[in-house]
């Protein structure tokens, strides 16, 4: 550490945080574990600007933890369309269900516990326990890795194990034993409003005149990017099997993997053909068969393309009825059930292409 002691760092970001810091986002106007946790677990790979609305919907929904536990899985996937990333939700529905049924419905107050609820880790318990009660724990979110690798000039892609250990050693130096929760809030706020990923505002950050990146000229190297890779390209057709009265087949996807346990568009290998999947799925041969727009979708570690055939059927298929993992549902009452965002673009496009016909 350079010539700012834990100590100092603290205060300054203390300090700043009581001017400028922000106060007023829907989780921080009664500051208790189950909305911070929902924030928390919705603010991962997520702006505040997008979350903020979805926040707000799930919690008129979903008001308590009992509430959500005792929810069915698809009605919470619903409320996370949009969102991404929707091992999120599945995670946070079964740890509601561990709630209710190991802590008597209270979200506990013991680190270990709150670390041992899926999709909880060790950073997300930390501002969990230190937001909403004021313990002290220290974190280390996206935006707080960004703080402390420029201002303290630490070199290496943080994602790396022997990078995270340096940071989180230097983050439980610099957390302060007192207002930890505000600590805390500071330095998100920091990383997320002036030391962001590119044009940081370094002339109003609290600690520029101690920061290594700027006195070095290196804000923009760090932190270090991860190593690049050549984002792989996969590809896969989706089907839109329409009865004559307008309904469209969904199946459930798996309940891991992609997208798990969202309601989709049966897939097929690009290149099979729509009307051999339709007579050995649905036991008719297509009326016809429409090629629709292609639309790409990029995940975090690969690049989908996606060929769109719309299959208008002759009549109602008496092979499929609705189960637990088949359903038809008209375009409309689709986009109202927890969907992937590119079968929603897709369907979107759909009934806008009706509601001009």
């Amino acid at each position: 550490m350079h010539d700012m002691t834990p100590e100092t760092f603290a205060s300054a970001v203390l300090d700043w945080y009581a001017v400028f810091g922000r106060k007023d986002l829907p989780w921080q106007r009664e500051p208790a574990p189950y909305p911070v946790w929902v924030s928390e677990i919705m603010l991962q790979q997520t702006q505040v600007a997008v979350v903020i609305p979805y926040f707000e919907r799930f919690m008129t929904s979903f008001p308590d933890i009992g509430t959500l536990a005792n929810a069915p899985v698809d009605a919470v996937l619903a409320h996370w369309s949009g969102l991404g990333y929707y091992a999120r939700a599945r995670n946070l529905h079964r740890a509601a269900q561990i709630v209710r049924d190991r802590h008597r419905g209270q979200f506990p107050s013991d680190f270990d516990q709150v670390v041992a609820l899926p999709g909880i880790g060790r950073s997300t318990a930390g501002a969990i326990l230190s937001l909403a009660l004021g313990q002290h724990h220290p974190i280390l979110d996206g935006n707080v890795k960004r703080v402390l690798t420029r201002c303290f000039g630490i070199d290496g892609w943080p994602g790396s194990s022997q990078i995270l250990a340096r940071l989180w050693t230097l983050a439980e130096r610099c957390t302060p034993r007192n207002d930890t929760g505000f600590y805390n809030q500071g330095m998100m706020d920091l990383g997320a409003t002036l030391c962001t990923r590119a044009r940081p505002a370094c002339e109003r950050c609290p600690v520029a005149s101690h920061c290594m990146a700027r006195s070095q000229n290196r804000q923009h190297q760090l932190p270090t990017p991860r190593p690049a890779k050549k984002i792989p390209e996969r590809t896969t057709q989706m089907l839109i099997a329409m009865r004559p009265t307008g309904e469209i087949l969904l199946e459930r996807r798996p309940p891991s993997g992609i997208w798990g346990g969202l309601w989709s568009l049966p897939e097929t290998p690009e290149g099979r053909d729509p009307g051999d999947w339709s007579l050995s799925q649905l036991g008719q041969l297509p009326a016809k068969v429409e090629m629709r727009p292609s639309c790409r979708h990029t995940f975090s570690h690969y690049r989908l393309d996606i060929q769109v055939a719309l299959i208008r059927l002759e009549r109602g298929p008496d092979r499929i009825a609705d189960d637990d993992g088949r359903c038809w549902r008209t375009p409309d009452e689709a986009l109202n059930l927890g969907i992937p965002a590119p079968v929603k673009r897709i369907l979107e496009e759909l009934e806008s292409q009706i509601g001009r016909s």
